[in-house]
């Protein structure tokens, strides 16, 4: 890291160009408010740019303490940029807080960076730190706090790093560390980071849930052992399987009253109830919690019933059905042949994957992991579906006898969506068995199965799950997939600031994916929770997130 001077360069050339798109009825509403606040536009300016007012908090006024009881699985803690679940960022959220917050209208708001500005094509950030935070510790939150972790976020030595891949413009490809010169410290609350490449990802990639930022004495493991962060609360306890304490740090100040208002309960209690939704309809009547962390499938209704109250969210969260190309049986890799693949994808239908997976709650997806909601999606049509064909293709790789054994994690909605393709395999000649295991026995696991159901969050950008899941360096890459075609076009779309741009490298990314067989990838889900009506400000978030410093009971 090296120190120098600098200007804070002008707004974003691009965010005109975005509005008068909107005008004219190229891009909805999120597209444009994704595109304009991830290159450094505030929220406020952009809604002023297409002519709108920011939506207004809600008014019901907020009462203060009382405790917040959420059911929500509790997965044992670990460092945080090697987080792989929405929960683990739950846990930890209430204290260790992020740079940028992604919100349900498809903005990004500042969080501990007070604001930030890209150059013209994303080579070049500068990042402002918000004033006035400090550690529960005490301790002043500075520039170097924020150059400290992406130093940790670029280590790509941690097994399980997240977010290493997330920022290969910042990383030296040999030493597999921060790239000296990449981090700038401008003064003691800016920073200049300097890509090697453009790469437009940055601001959706901090706020990410492996993004969250610790303080200079943590130095790995569960963080609830360190205690110390940004945030209103702090950790008291946490059991997995069971349950996770937090609550208000005494006699703090906390940076975000000022900005947000809030911290409004004195406790928040995350409760584990399994993964049978039966559970979390019984813990709701009987008054056991006040927030579902998710409600699915016919529980929505059940929950409606009971006069809990809903809410829903378009996202692009979705479920992957992926052949990983490197398992071996019998010294054969079915799964690296891709007729194998193609017909696998062929023999099913994505629209009856939605009704029996997930009761039709979301929209059909193309098998290739790009949502409508993203700004660069390019419509490339359906996969085919031809389950004739897919059987006279699996027998001509020479496989045709063999029978795959499609794993799932015993998740409803995850093994519903499984049972349903492998009847439609076998429906079309191809054998499989199906295997069901408890989450935590398959999870251990995820990235080794042959052939297994995955549930995927969605993401701000379509780029950033196809750059950590498709790529050959990428971190979550579940399918062993390797392609230098596909890399190299990653690569290219990363450097486009423009989406509209994007979405034409998007048609060689999407259509690889689709073409050779990669994933199953069926629908988009929508997301539900359910509150007993007590609350404001829990409504679903597209991410899973569940920002607790907004969240109260009504007054």
């Amino acid at each position: 890291m090296s120190h120098s001077t600098n200007k804070r360069p002008a707004s974003h050339p691009a965010a005109e160009m975005y509005a008068q798109e909107y005008r004219d009825g190229k891009l909805s509403r999120r597209e444009f408010l994704t595109r304009s606040t991830a290159l450094g536009v505030s929220a406020a300016a952009a809604y002023s740019l297409i002519g709108l007012p920011q939506p207004a908090a809600a008014q019901t006024e907020i009462a203060e303490g009382g405790v917040l009881r959420i059911q929500q699985l509790v997965k044992a803690m670990k460092d945080p940029m090697t987080y792989d679940w929405s929960e683990l960022g739950n846990q930890s959220r209430g204290f260790l807080e992020y740079l940028a917050e992604y919100r349900a209208d498809g903005s990004f708001v500042p969080m501990l960076l007070e604001g930030w500005e890209a150059n013209e094509d994303a080579s070049q950030y500068t990042l402002r730190v918000r004033q006035g935070v400090t550690w529960n510790n005490g301790d002043a939150f500075t520039a170097e706090d924020v150059a400290r972790n992406f130093e940790r976020w670029c280590d790509g030595s941690v097994e399980g790093n997240a977010m290493a891949s997330r920022f290969n413009g910042l990383r030296d490809a040999e030493t597999e560390q921060l790239r000296e010169g990449a981090i700038e410290i401008v003064d003691s609350h800016t920073l200049r980071l300097n890509y090697s490449e453009p790469d437009i990802t940055l601001i959706a990639q901090v706020s990410d849930y492996p993004a969250a930022v610790v303080h200079s004495s943590f130095t790995g493991g569960n963080p609830y052992d360190n205690g110390i962060g940004t945030g209103p609360y702090r950790p008291v306890s946490i059991e997995p399987g069971l349950r996770a304490v937090l609550e208000r740090v005494p006699d703090f100040e906390w940076w975000g009253t000022a900005v947000y208002g809030g911290p409004y309960v004195d406790r928040i209690e995350y409760i584990d109830y399994g993964v049978d939704p039966i559970s979390w309809l019984s813990a709701a009547e009987a008054g056991e919690v006040n927030l579902l962390y998710e409600s699915v499938g016919e529980y929505i209704d059940l929950l409606d019933s009971i006069g809990w109250t809903r809410s829903e969210t378009t996202t692009a969260a979705t479920v992957v059905i992926r052949p990983n190309h490197a398992y071996e049986v019998d010294g054969r890799r079915p799964y690296a042949d891709e007729r194998v693949r193609r017909a696998l994808t062929m023999a099913v239908d994505n629209a009856v994957l939605l009704e029996l997976g997930y009761a039709g709650l979301g929209s059909v997806a193309e098998n290739h992991h790009a949502c409508p909601i993203h700004p660069e999606y390019a419509d490339i049509g359906a996969p085919a579906h031809d389950p004739a064909a897919a059987a006279e293709l699996m027998a001509e790789a020479g496989f045709g006898d063999f029978e795959h054994e499609l794993i799932s994690p015993d998740e409803e909605w995850l093994s519903n969506t499984g049972n349903a393709v492998a009847a439609q395999l076998r429906d079309a000649g191809i054998p499989v068995r199906r295997t069901i295991t408890p989450g935590a026995t398959f999870w251990q696991a995820w990235a080794t199965h042959g052939f297994s159901t995955t549930s995927w969050n969605g993401r701000p950008l379509a780029v950033q799950n196809m750059a950590l899941a498709y790529t050959s360096t990428g971190s979550w890459n579940e399918t062993a997939f390797a392609s230098e075609e596909f890399d190299a076009a990653m690569a290219e779309a990363l450097a486009l600031a423009d989406a509209d741009a994007r979405r034409e490298v998007m048609v060689t990314l999407e259509g690889i994916l689709q073409s050779q067989g990669i994933i199953i990838q069926p629908y988009w889900r929508s997301l539900f929770n359910h509150q007993d009506g007590s609350l404001v400000n829990a409504e679903k978030h597209p991410a899973h997130e569940i920002h607790v410093h907004r969240i109260g009971f009504a007054a």
